[in-house]
This record gives structure tokens, sequence and C-alpha cells, in this order.
């Protein structure tokens, strides 16, 4: 049995168990073209507003160039991915736990080096990764900006994709560029994914929709990607004032307008199942995917 088939067989296995318990937690993966466009903010405040309606939520942060996660924490995790994959660290010891016990893990160096991990190493990630599926509910996801390969990878890997982009010329352009780099990989099957996305830092409902219809034409008409709006979020001195206090707005000014906006969009993302069919097949399918095994 070649490691692909091995790999297969327990992800199989972990699918039963997931139907069974209905347990498989809901994975988001946040992304976008460019860095400065509020990817962290909204992976934060989407886990908050999350956290509000009794969902437990860990982010995972693949974004190994930043530290954004942690300073809106307000905390430095002490491990990360690569002590589970190189050190033996069970997944539960690198869980940092922040506000509201949003759970954090830090991908750190450990993302980088998946691709190129033996058999075995595969294996013992899959079956840690695994747990997690029992600890959440939600896991949220935010990659790096920009089109690295690390970035296409994982977007590759996803199910459900929340696109960030806003009003700036370079953000729409860079946007389309993300799609355009998944699009092309010999991995690509739009079928097996769901790409919506976020109007951020708008003035208007009406510049938000005009944002998206921008993007929207391009994307349908050069590279046949479905795509749908999911939310807009507005300007908002609040949420800059809470980023200055590095914690989220939805928790230091949950009655601004860019509060009101994640928590529209939190109970869209909520409301989906029941009018969409989802295959949610946890954070172990999800990592195996990357590796291109199933």
């Amino acid at each position: 049995m070649d490691q692909a088939e091995k790999l297969r067989n327990i992800i199989k296995k972990s699918q039963v168990a997931d139907n069974q318990k209905l347990s498989a937690a809901r994975v988001f993966t946040v992304t976008s073209g460019k860095g400065g466009v509020g990817k962290s903010n909204v992976s934060i405040n989407l886990a908050v507003q999350f956290r509000k309606i009794g969902k437990r939520v860990v982010i995972f942060d693949a974004d190994f160039g930043l530290a954004n996660i942690e300073v809106m924490f307000g905390a430095i995790p002490k491990f990360s991915l690569a002590d589970v994959i190189y050190r033996g660290k069970d997944i539960k010891d690198v869980i940092t736990y922040g506000p509201m016990d949003i759970g954090f893990i830090s991908g750190g160096s450990g993302v980088i080096g998946m691709n190129n991990l033996n058999a075995d190493s595969v294996n013992f990630l899959i079956r840690n990764i695994s747990k997690l599926d029992e600890l959440a509910d939600i896991i949220i996801i935010d990659t790096g900006a920009g089109i690295s390969e690390n970035v296409v990878q994982f977007l590759l890997a996803s199910e459900e994709i929340i696109l960030i982009t806003t009003p700036e010329p370079t953000s729409i352009t860079d946007s389309y560029s993300l799609l355009k780099a998944l699009k092309t990989n010999v991995r690509f099957n739009k079928d097996a994914l769901t790409l919506r996305v976020i109007a951020n830092k708008v003035e208007s409902t009406d510049e938000g929709n005009q944002l998206y219809k921008k993007l929207s034409t391009v994307v349908t008409q050069y590279l046949d990607i479905p795509m749908s709006l999911l939310g807009i979020i507005p300007e908002d001195n609040a949420l800059v004032q809470a980023v200055m206090q590095q914690s989220p707005v939805s928790m230091t000014y949950p009655n601004s307008k860019s509060a009101g906006a994640f928590k529209d969009i939190a109970d869209t993302l909520m409301e989906i199942p029941h009018k969409d069919r989802i295959y949610r097949r946890g954070m172990s399918a999800f990592f195996a995917r990357i590796q291109g095994k199933v």
C-alpha cells in the first residue's frame, strides 16, 4: 500500500467517524491578493462573532511572514505547527487561547516544509490535525497575502474561500491575479470549492456592490470561476481605534457599524448549510489535500 492509499484510508476513517458524530469542523480560508486590506481583522472578528453564538473556534495562522493575529490576541504562542511536525508535539499543546477562548495556532515554518514530509511524518500530522475536529466547530485559516506558492496550495485545499478586497485599484487587480494563479494550477477544480467575496473599507453599500461587480465581471468572463458577494464592511473609525488598541472591534465596540457588518456576515455563513449542500470533511482532509493525496 503506497503513501497516497494510506492517507486516503486515514481520511476515510476520519470522515466516517465525523459523519457519525457530526463533529467535522467547517473550514473557512480567508485570503487576499495583497496585504493591507484587513484580512486578519476579518478572520479574528468573524471568530468573535461565531463565539458569540456559541461556536467553538480555532484560527490557524498560515501567514508565517507576519504576526497580525498574535498582536490582536495580545499573546505570543510558545509553539507552532512546526513543533507538531518536527518535535512530536500534540496539536492540543500548540493551541494558544485568546479573547473569548478563541483558539489560535501559529503555522510558523511548518507551513513551508509540509510538501517535503515523509510518509510517517504526514501520517502523524494528519492524525494530530484530525483532533481539531473534536475541539472546534469552525476553523478559520488566515493565509498570507499575495500570490505565493503556499497561498495557492492552501486555496487549492479549501472548500470555502473568503476573498477580501477593497476599492483600491491594486486590490482589485491583485485579487484577480490571485484567482488567475488558482485557476491555472493543474489541481484546480472549480466544482470543489465555493468562493465568496467581502468588500472591505467601502464608503457605502453602493460602493461595495460596485466593487464586487467590477471584480465579478472580469473573473466570470476570463476565469469562469463562480463567486458571490458575502458581505460589505464599511469604513469605520471604531475599527481603526480598535486596531490601535490591539483588540477586535467586535469586542471593543460591539455596536459599531463594522461590528454589525461582521455579525451579518457570520450569520449569513451559518445560514448557508440550510440552503446549500456543504461537504464538511474537516481539517485532516484539508491538510491531506495540501499534500495532493485526496
